[in-house]
C-alpha cells in the first residue's frame, strides 16, 4: 500500500518554522517586566504577538542573583538580538515593576541601534488600595 502524500502546508514538513523566521517587522513594543526577583523582556509586534522573550531565569541565573541589574542586562539582551536580526527599527519601551533591572534593561535597549519612540512606564499604582483590615478588638483589652 503507497504512503499517503503528506500536504504541502503540513506541520510534518517543516515548513512553518521556516515561514516564521522570514516574517519582517519593522516596529514593535518592548515589554521589561522588573519584579526584585527576576526581570522579564517580552518584544511584541504592535498587535500584541510576541515575537521574542528572554528572562534572567532562562539565561541560566538562580536564585536571588535574578534580581540583580547584570541579570537584567543579560536578558534585555538575548530578546532584542533575535528581533534586531527580523530587521525591527522602531520599538516603543513600556517599564513595569519596581526591580533593579529597570534601568539596566533600558540601557540595553537604548544601545541596541532601535529607535525609541517613546519609554512609559506602566507600573500599577493603587488609587486607594484594598480595605485595611478591621481593627482587633481583642488587642486592646488587659
Amino acid at each position: 500500500m503507497a504512503k499517503p502524500i503528506p500536504k504541502v502546508g503540513s506541520r510534518r514538513n517543516g515548513r512553518n518554522s521556516a515561514r516564521k523566521s522570514a516574517r519582517r517587522i519593522p516596529k514593535g513594543v518592548i515589554h521589561v517586566q522588573a519584579s526584585f526577583n527576576n526581570t522579564i523582556v517580552t518584544v511584541t509586534d504592535v498587535r500584541g504577538r510576541v515575537i521574542s522573550w528572554s528572562s534572567a531565569g532562562t539565561c541560566g541565573f538562580k536564585g536571588t542573583r535574578r534580581g540583580t541589574p547584570f541579570t537584567a542586562q543579560t536578558a534585555a539582551g538575548n530578546a532584542i538580538r533575535a528581533v534586531v536580526d527580523q530587521g525591527m527599527q522602531r520599538a516603543e519601551v513600556m517599564i513595569k515593576g519596581p526591580g533593579l533591572g529597570r534601568d539596566a534593561a533600558l540601557r540595553v535597549i537604548r544601545r541596541s541601534g532601535i529607535l525609541l519612540s517613546f519609554i512609559r512606564d506602566v507600573t500599577p499604582m493603587p488609587h486607594n488600595g484594598c480595605r485595611p483590615p478591621k481593627k482587633d478588638v481583642c488587642r486592646n483589652k488587659h
